[in-house]
Order: structure tokens, then sequence, then C-alpha cells
């Protein structure tokens, strides 16, 4: 077994690269370097995606993954060639910060220690620089297509690694470290993963790209090719993942992707949603989210541990809720395996990181029922709108059943900044409209004499 392998283990502060690895990210830093500006963005997600998050260089007590190594490359381009545009921060700017600084303050607090502080400020390095650096990126519905379709060859080159794994049962990303050379079998299924830490977020991050294809598939007519082939992929990465969370996912964006029609009545859907689980809350003797526990899609689901790691946050309030706290495992056999974004956070940070977390997302929420809500935004682009904001229902059903913390949080931070980037975006297409139709009148008044 190669030296690299670790896995589910304690890096202790050492330096965890395979030479491959180590060229591969210094190729794709070069070209992120040198490209045209339309392309930067490429590089960084190939690199960013297909090397295992285990890869690292230690620094002095400072991590260097791969992945912030890329984005060190990313914003040293935009510094010396003079591409970061001024930005106006927004809404959803300054609530993720806040939420990012809160998070560093409370997790060194809560361990007092210097290596708490350096883990929180390589945490906080890769939300604000992935965010930030997309925020730079994007400046036009041309540059979220290219986004997009970068997705979409991302998508196949995974699922083909994965079809791979699922014939042969070995994971050819092993030779880096960081994931099993064996693949998993849980319940006589082969629980495939490819480059990602684990099969959940293998299958998280299908579940997330299909809605982002089938709406661009919609409005690219020229590589509707490409992106019908990322759709396949992306459903066979949520499959081979073996995983009831991401195939919940998928299916629950499939089927508000078909409510397309119902787009400017989704306040009151979600009002009616909320109204039928307080139902169900009187009717039902054990509390709403025991739910988790009838919920099987894949024979081996563990929607018991679901129900009873949530049940056990709300009992332990009180533990957690100033700070966070240092450990779960007494709260319950297992529950040191918190497989919940929510719960994460609030154990991390307390329940104030927890609620700077959720206005991060009904943020985002605003700023997509706003879009939709204009009428100058054609039919077309709207799809757009809504197809990125299925994707970010999708990762918040995710929540449910994996904490982020491999290179899936790049699809993460990426919508929440496109997202932010609405109003901006089609703010210019309307005024370049009105410029245009100034023009038009001008041209037909001065024809007309």
């Amino acid at each position: 077994m190669d030296e690299t392998y670790r896995i589910g283990q304690d890096l202790g502060g050492q330096t965890i690269i395979h030479p491959v690895a180590l060229g591969f990210t210094i190729l794709m830093g070069i070209l992120i370097f040198f490209l045209p500006r339309k392309y930067q963005i490429v590089p960084f997600m190939l690199g960013g995606f297909l090397v295992p998050m285990l890869q690292r260089i230690v620094i002095a007590s400072l991590d260097f993954s791969m992945l912030r190594i890329l984005l060190l490359f990313a914003f040293a381009r935009l510094f010396l060639r003079h591409e970061m545009k001024p930005l106006k921060l927004n809404a959803i700017d300054h609530i993720l910060i806040l939420w990012v600084l809160f998070r560093i303050v409370t997790y060194t607090l809560l361990w007092q220690t210097s290596g708490a502080f350096f883990n929180r400020l390589g945490g906080s390095f890769d939300a604000l620089g992935i965010y930030f650096l997309f925020r730079f990126y994007i400046r036009d519905v041309n540059d979220i297509q290219m986004i997009i379709k970068t997705l979409s060859f991302i998508a196949i080159l995974v699922a083909v690694f994965m079809i791979n794994e699922r014939l042969t049962r070995h994971n050819i990303f092993s030779i880096f470290g960081g994931v099993p050379e064996i693949t998993y079998i849980r319940e006589g299924r082969l629980r495939c993963q490819g480059a990602f830490f684990h099969p959940i977020l293998a299958g998280s991050f299908g579940a997330a790209l299909m809605p982002l294809f089938i709406s661009f598939w919609l409005n690219m007519k020229q590589e509707r090719t490409l992106l019908f082939i990322g759709g396949i992929a992306a459903t066979v990465i949520t499959v081979l993942s073996s995983s009831s969370g991401p195939i919940i996912s998928y299916a629950a964006g499939l089927a508000v992707l078909s409510l397309w029609p119902l787009r400017k009545n989704m306040n009151f859907i979600l009002w009616g949603i909320g109204s039928s689980l307080l139902a169900i809350q009187i009717l039902m003797r054990a509390p709403i989210w025991a739910l988790f526990m009838h919920v099987k899609v894949i024979g081996a689901s563990t929607g018991f541990y679901r129900y009873f790691l949530i049940d056990e946050f709300i009992r332990h309030f009180f533990e957690w809720a100033l700070l966070g706290t240092k450990f779960t495992a007494s709260w319950g056999r297992g529950l040191f395996d918190l497989t919940n974004q929510y719960i994460r956070i609030g154990v991390d940070g307390g329940l104030i990181s927890l609620v700077l977390f959720l206005s991060v997302i009904f943020a985002c929420y605003r700023n997509i029922d706003r879009t939709l809500k204009r009428t100058e935004i054609p039919p077309l682009e709207q799809i757009l709108v809504w197809g990125i904001g299925v994707s970010f229902l999708t990762n918040l059903v995710s929540f449910l059943s994996v904490s982020y913390f491999d290179q899936i949080i790049i699809i993460w931070y990426m919508t929440l900044a496109i997202i932010s980037l609405f109003d901006s975006i089609f703010s210019d297409a309307e005024s370049e409209e009105s410029v245009s139709d100034e023009e038009d009148r001008l041209v037909f008044n001065y024809t007309a004499h």
C-alpha cells in the first residue's frame, strides 16, 4: 500500500504529498496565472475537485492543501494582473464574513490552543477564498456558463473513475492518499467515492450538479451534448455512491425543479410545507425529526442514527449553545460522528454561529425569490436562476446527512457567490438593454427628421 495512504487518521502536522498530485497542482496553478481571464477558473476547478484534500504541505504549523495552493495562485493572478474589480459588499457578503470571523473566535475560545486558531483560520481561508474568487471572476452570465461547462467535464471524469471503481473495486485516487485503495462494501453494495473523502460527499456532489445541467441545457444550445452527458454523469455519481442522503437530495432537486410554473408562489408553498410539518408534529407522538427513521432508500441507511443525533443535539442545547462543545461522544453511542452540517456548525461555534449560518441561507433565498419576481428578466434567464436556486436547495438537503469538509465545499461557496451576484448581473443586463433601447429611439428620431 502506498505510504501516503492516510484515511480517517490525524495528520499530526505531517506533509503528505504525492509527486503526481504536486505536479498536477503546480501545472494547474501555472495555467490559472497565464490563461485568458475567461478560462482562469477552469484549472482551479480541475485541480480543486480532482486532487484529494488530504494532499498537503505543512510549513511551520501552517497547513497548505492543494486547494489552498490553487487559491494562492488565483489571487496572485488577480492582484498582479489588476483583475480585482471593486466590490460593493451586499447582505450575503456581510453575513458570510461575520459568520466566518465569529467561528474563528468561538472555536479558539472553546479549545484555547494555537492549533484551534490555526485550524479555524485555514477553514476560513478556504471559505472566503473560494467565495470571493468566484465573486471576482463572475462578471456576467457567460462566466457562469463557463463554470457550468467546466463542471460538466469534471462530472464526466469523476463518473468514469467511479465506474472503474465499481467494476474493479479499486479507487485510482488512492495513489494520492486520503481515500481507501479498496472500495468499501456495505450490505453488498459498493460505495464508490472517487477523489472525495466519503461516498456521501461524492454523491452529494452529483446531486447538486443535476439541476444546474438541466437549467443550462435549456439555454446553451451549442453545449447541449456536453450538458446532456454531464447530466448522465451526475446521475451515475449519485447512484454509485450507494448512499440514501445524496439520492434523496437528487430526487428533491428534480421535484423542486418541476415546480418551475409555480415559481412566483414559492413563499406560499413554503408556508404550506411548514404548516404541514406542524400538523404532522401535532399528530405524531414522536418529534418531527423521527421521520428520519422511516426514510430508507438504500438498505443500509442509518436513518435512526440521524434521528438520534438531532434528538441529542436538542437535548444538550445548553451544553453547546454558548461556544459549542469539545466532545459529543458522551451524548450517545457513535455520536462523535456529526453527520449533519447544521449540527456540526452548532457544536463547533454555538448558537450564534448556527443562527448566522441560517441567516446566510435566508439571505440567499431572498435573493433568489427577488430575482425570480423581476419581470424584466427574460424567461430563459429566469430558468438559470431557478436551476441555481434548486442546486442551492439540494445542498441544504444534503446537509441533513453529511457535513461538508472536503472539495465539495467548492460547490457550496461557488453557489453562494453566484446567488450573491444575481442583482448585479441582471442589473447590468437591464442597463445594457435600456441603453440599447435609448440608442434605437435616437436613431428612429434622427431618421424621422
